[in-house]
C-alpha cells in the first residue's frame, strides 16, 4: 500500500480542513488468466496470472467473487483471504510488483460442490479487469470537511483511497477498504498514534474494512525480550465491528487477532461453533496482564488464533503482547515463528449510518 498526501491547507478561520493535490494522471487496467489446472471430486486446484496493462504498481490486491460456492483452502505465491463468496489476493514480500505490461502468477487449492465456473470478473486494486486502460486524473477537486463530520480541523493526513496509507513517527497506518460490498470510508491522522475513520458501511455479512496502525518487526519470537502496547479508543456502541490487534507471523502464515471490544453481529474463527456462536478451543488463559478465552481456527489461507477478553469490552488498556504470543509457542500451537506486522486497529463488518472510530493513542514498544 502507498500513500499520496502531497499536501494539506488548514483554513483556521473557518474550522474547515482543506486536502489539496498537486495534478496528475494515473493509468490502470489489466486482464486476469484463471485457469483450473487439476480437479477432482470436492476439490480443485487453480493458477491466477494477473497482467497489468496500466502504470507500473509497488503492491497489489486482487479481489473476485465465487458463483457456486467455493472455498479456498490454501494458496501460495500470495496472501488470501475469503469471506463468504468474496476471495480477496494480495501479494507476498517478494512480489508485489508489476511493471506496465508485466504480469505476477498466483495458486491455490480450493473445494466446490455440483459446479465450479470461473469467476465472472476480477477487479486489481481496485479497477475492474476488462482488458482495456482507462487514464483519470488523481486529483480531485478539494474536498472539505468539517469537524462535525467526524474529521478534525487539525488532522494533518486525509484520506479516501481503498488502499491509501501514511508512515508518521514510525507508524504506518492504512485504511484498508478491503472486503466486498463496502460504503464509503475516510481516514484521517494528526500523528501514527493518534488517528480515527469516518464510515459507512451497510450491516451485511462480510468484513468490509480494517483501518489500522501498525509497525512491522521482522523479528524471531526468541530473539524479542519484550513487545508492550496500550490503546486508548473512542467507538460507537452500535454497528457491527470490533477493536482489536492483528498479528501476522511465518509470511502470513498465522494471524492473531486480540481483541479488546466487540459490538454487534461480529464472532472469532473457530473449529467449532454451538448455538451460542463459536467455541473457544481455551478458556480463562492468564497471558498478558488479561484472561482470554481462545479460539482456534483457519480462514482458508492462515491458522487464526484470537483472543477474546474474559471480562467483556474495554476502551483503554495495556497489554503484554509478547506474553501472549509466548502463549501460543509454549502450549504447542506455533513454534519460534518470525513476527511480522503488529496492526491495531477497527474491523468493521457494518455501521449504524455514518459513525466515527477514534484512536486517541496508541503505543507499541519492542526490544
Amino acid at each position: 500500500m502507498r500513500s499520496r498526501c502531497l499536501g494539506l491547507c488548514l483554513a483556521a478561520a473557518t474550522g474547515i480542513s482543506v486536502v489539496v493535490a498537486l495534478p496528475a494522471s494515473a493509468a490502470a487496467g489489466c486482464t486476469v488468466t484463471y485457469t483450473v489446472s487439476s480437479q477432482w471430486p470436492s476439490g480443485f486446484g487453480a493458477n491466477v496470472t494477473i497482467k497489468n496493462l496500466g502504470d507500473a504498481v509497488s503492491s497489489w490486491t486482487l479481489v473476485w467473487s465465487f458463483g457456486a460456492g467455493q472455498t479456498v483452502t490454501q494458496a501460495w505465491n500470495t496472501t488470501l483471504t475469503q469471506s463468504g463468496s468474496s476471495v480477496t489476493a494480495k501479494n507476498v514480500g517478494y512480489n508485489g510488483s508489476i511493471a506496465t505490461n508485466g504480469t505476477q502468477s498466483f495458486g491455490f487449492n480450493g473445494s466446490w460442490n455440483g459446479t465450479n465456473p470461473a469467476p465472472a470478473s476480477f477487479a486489481l486494486n481496485g479497477t475492474t479487469c476488462t482488458g482495456g486502460v482507462t487514464t483519470t486524473p488523481t486529483t480531485a477537486a478539494p474536498t472539505t470537511s468539517a469537524p462535525s463530520s467526524g474529521v478534525p480541523a487539525d488532522a494533518a493526513w486525509v484520506a479516501t483511497g481503498q488502499w491509501d496509507s501514511w508512515t508518521n513517527n514510525g507508524y504506518t497506518l492504512n485504511n484498508d477498504v478491503w472486503g466486498s460490498g463496502a460504503g464509503p470510508q475516510t481516514i484521517w491522522a494528526r500523528t501514527g498514534t493518534n488517528w480515527g475513520v469516518v464510515a459507512n458501511h451497510p450491516r451485511t455479512s462480510g468484513v468490509k474494512a480494517y483501518p489500522h496502525t501498525g509497525k512491522t518487526l521482522n523479528r524471531t519470537l526468541s530473539s524479542l525480550s519484550s513487545v508492550a502496547s496500550s490503546f486508548n479508543v473512542s467507538v460507537p456502541s452500535d454497528g457491527d465491528h470490533e477493536t482489536a490487534y492483528d498479528i501476522w507471523a511465518n509470511s502470513n502464515a498465522y494471524e492473531v487477532m486480540i481483541w479488546a471490544n466487540k459490538y454487534g453481529n461480529v464472532g472469532p474463527i473457530a473449529e467449532s461453533y454451538d448455538s451460542n456462536g463459536a467455541v473457544p478451543t481455551a478458556t480463562n488463559v492468564s497471558a498478558g496482564g488479561h484472561t482470554w478465552n481462545v479460539y482456534r481456527g483457519s480462514n482458508g489461507a492462515n491458522a487464526v488464533y484470537s483472543f477474546i477478553r474474559t471480562a467483556g469490552n474495554t476502551s483503554a488498556a495495556s497489554i503484554d503482547v509478547l506474553s501472549v504470543l509466548n502463549w501460543l509457542r509454549t502450549n504447542g500451537w506455533w513454534g519460534d515463528v518470525t513476527v511480522g506486522d503488529i496492526q491495531f486497529g477497527f474491523e468493521l463488518s457494518g455501521t449504524a449510518g455514518q459513525s466515527n472510530f477514534v484512536c486517541n493513542s496508541f503505543s507499541l514498544t519492542y526490544a
